[in-house]
């Protein structure tokens, strides 16, 4: 079982991640790992804290030589802000934030400060999780599997893109994007949506299209609830904080078809090779993977730290507040779609795994190759009836 945990707080002097799972044998880079910290803290509407923070990994475990022993991985990344907070009184914290885990963490946890609260559910734990992805998109690359992501829309802007447009062309141009859209024209428009909420002292939310290529199908599965891998994307990518929706390819839009509208109709060509006409489904039916590409969009809200400040109550006093603005971002909407590859790969490497199965990248190379593919003549379909053959019904 693949499977990472996290510690640290915003604040506080680093986080750890432990991902425990991984094969031996898989070749890792801080090099690699500290690109795609480094594309988590870019994007317009980025708040003063990626000023501050440079982030790099330390690798303490699971690594020797620069390959993986199969032992548990463990990596830390430095939090710069630290050294302003390590030697002074912190302030009280009596006024929780609409939009926020403030109130919520203080009834469950009896806090008698809000910022214990804050300092755990902050959206920097997100680096760690980015950290770990990392580890699982060098795994999945080892197949050839690819994730990327751009943004679909901020605020009132939405892109425009063009009908079998190729993913990784798209992932291209999305990376030279300071809001990581691949229609250059809609990027403009964003860019200018975020300057204006700057100005007016508020913030602003939008829309992520993450997507997986070269998967093989039959990953996942349809026998339990917790198998099935749309579970499984769902509960990782609606994980993310700020992230209120979730949906495969355009379901809240396509749903309004018809059933004969909406469903990928299935063709043999180049002789045995079954594949669909379209894909709606997003890359998922039953479940499991169909071997195109997988699709997925998640929604973020308008960040719940604004400038103006919302109302609220005193906790101290039960008096009525409005709440004090901390640094924060304008937008982090160019920034999640980076930690939303690192929970899908997390989730299809561990999917990938359960499908190999063995100990080693050695191990799990050659079982790849053999993997039942969606040709004729991988499946064998015995054309005869037959019964189910209970007893005592």
């Amino acid at each position: 079982m693949l499977r990472f945990l996290t510690a640290g707080e915003s604040h506080g002097p680093e986080l750890t991640v432990v991902v425990d799972g991984l094969p031996a044998g898989l070749p890792i880079g801080v090099a690699e790992i500290n690109i795609d910290l480094a594309r988590r803290q870019k994007g317009e509407g980025s708040g003063g804290r990626m000023a501050i923070e440079k982030d790099s990994v330390r690798i303490t475990g699971g690594v020797m030589g620069g390959l993986t022993t199969g032992a548990p991985v463990a990596m830390v990344i430095q939090n710069r802000d630290f050294a302003s907070w390590a030697h002074r009184d912190v302030a009280p914290m009596t006024v929780p934030r609409p939009g926020h885990a403030d109130l919520n963490a203080a009834i469950k946890y009896g806090y008698s400060d809000l910022r214990l609260g804050l300092e755990r559910a902050s959206a920097r734990e997100t680096a760690a999780r980015v950290a770990a992805g990392a580890l699982c998109r060098s795994f999945l690359g080892r197949f050839n599997i690819l994730v990327g992501s751009y943004v679909l829309s901020i605020g009132a802007v939405r892109a425009v893109i063009q009908d079998g447009s190729p993913f990784d062309k798209l992932f291209t141009i999305a990376e030279e994007s300071p809001v990581r859209c691949p229609d250059p024209s809609a990027g403009d428009r964003m860019i200018d949506g975020i300057r204006q909420a700057r100005e007016a002292g508020d913030t602003l939310g939008g829309v992520c299209e993450c997507v997986a290529l070269n998967l093989p199908a039959g990953l996942g599965s349809h026998v339990h609830w917790d198998r099935r891998l749309s579970s499984r994307l769902m509960a990782a990518l609606g994980s993310i904080p700020a992230i209120k929706g979730v949906q495969f390819g355009n379901a809240f839009q396509d749903v309004g078809l018809f059933g004969t509208q909406f469903h990928d109709e299935i063709v043999c060509s180049e002789g045995s090779a079954l594949v669909r006409a379209s894909n709606r489904s997003g890359g998922l039916e039953g479940g499991m993977t169909t071997g195109e590409p997988l699709i997925m969009q998640i929604a973020m809200k308008p960040i719940g730290t604004t400038m103006k400040g919302l109302g609220s109550v005193n906790l101290a006093t039960g008096e009525a507040s409005r709440t004090v603005y901390e640094r924060s971002d304008v937008c982090a909407v160019p920034r999640v779609c980076v930690v939303a590859e690192a929970m899908m790969a997390f989730v299809l490497a561990e999917a990938m795994m359960e499908k190999l199965g063995g100990d080693s990248i050695d191990e799990m190379l050659p079982r790849f190759e053999k993997l039942r593919q969606a040709r004729l003549e991988d499946l064998n379909m015995a054309n005869t009836p037959w019964r189910f053959g209970y007893e005592g019904a």
